[in-house]
């Protein structure tokens, strides 16, 4: 497929498109060049897709191990399916990695608690937010893609670049 050179190198253009996927999913909008959101746009709508095509599959399972005392104890752990698997790797293998930040009102117990269970929060924002939000979305309109919408702001100042705001919908 071809895509837009963006004045780059490949390996610098493959880096700065996954730079603002990364920080659109993150933050839900950011602003940039025209050319460059719609590259991201393209970028974005798949990651979506794909979240929206995994987010409910998953497996239940039980795990039997002996606790402190040598008991046998049983536990009910919810898993991934393995389609959801290779869709969290395909996204955690295009996306950086970002650290969820603490809030301002939010002390360091809650703040540990928040986020005890999530390690790759840019792939489970994805798979928790985004995917079930869009696939009942669509479910209701009976339609697909356009997740994303382009606003564009005017030349930019020194360059006359036309400056957009990419945002989620």
């Amino acid at each position: 497929m071809a895509q837009r050179k963006l004045g780059r190198t490949a390996d610098q253009r493959k880096a700065l498109i996954r730079n603002q996927v990364t920080n659109l999913i993150w933050y839900g909008r950011i602003e940039t060049t025209e050319a460059r959101a719609k590259e991201v746009r393209r970028a974005a709508e798949r990651l979506i897709t794909l979240a929206i095509n995994e987010c409910d599959n998953t497996v239940e399972a039980t795990k039997q191990t002996h606790n402190d005392k040598g008991q046998l104890t049983t536990l009910t752990v919810v898993n991934d399916a393995p389609s959801r698997l290779a869709a969290r790797r395909v996204m955690l293998s295009y996306l950086y990695e970002l650290k969820d930040v603490r809030k301002k009102d939010e002390d360091k117990a809650d703040f540990k608690e928040r986020t005890q269970g999530i390690k790759y929060p840019v792939v489970e924002k994805l798979l928790r937010e985004y995917g079930p939000k869009f696939k009942k979305r669509n479910q209701d309109k009976k339609c697909a893609g356009g997740y994303t919408r382009i606003y564009k702001l005017g030349p930019r100042r020194g360059d006359a670049a036309e400056v957009c705001l990419i945002e989620i919908i």
